[in-house]
């Protein structure tokens, strides 16, 4: 019973966010997943209906960052999800954090992309 009434509070809570929310081709929605051991962060085109750009703690490029935590690992996350993103001319996002709440892991994957570059 519990469980049902957690995941209706959290289906809520991302819709609220997803109304006010939408990304298009120039100024693309960046979109957070936190797992219990990994984020992802891809940025979409709503408008187009497609991913243009995607990182997460399993990227190839941050395999060899096995003594951060999960919150600087979510740093370097934001850091390389900025990088790719100004690779294609992309500059500003809007920040769609979903059902998580904005702090931790998730504030940290913003303050990373911030600082890489990323205007939001």
């Amino acid at each position: 019973m519990a469980t049902k009434k957690i995941e209706k509070v959290r289906t809520k809570r991302k819709l609220r966010v997803r109304k006010k929310v939408e990304g298009s081709g120039n100024r693309p929605r960046l979109s957070v997943f936190r797992s219990a051991s990994h984020i992802y962060v891809q940025a979409i085109d709503d408008v187009a209906g497609r991913t243009l750009a995607e990182a997460s703690s399993l990227a190839r490029e941050l395999a060899g960052d096995t003594k951060l935590n999960k919150t600087e690992m979510a740093k370097s996350v934001g850091m390389l999800i900025a990088k790719r993103l100004q690779e294609t001319g992309v500059a500003e996002v809007v920040f769609d954090r979903g059902r998580f709440l904005y702090h931790g892991r998730v504030k940290a994957l913003a303050d990373g992309a911030r600082e890489a570059g990323l205007v939001f």
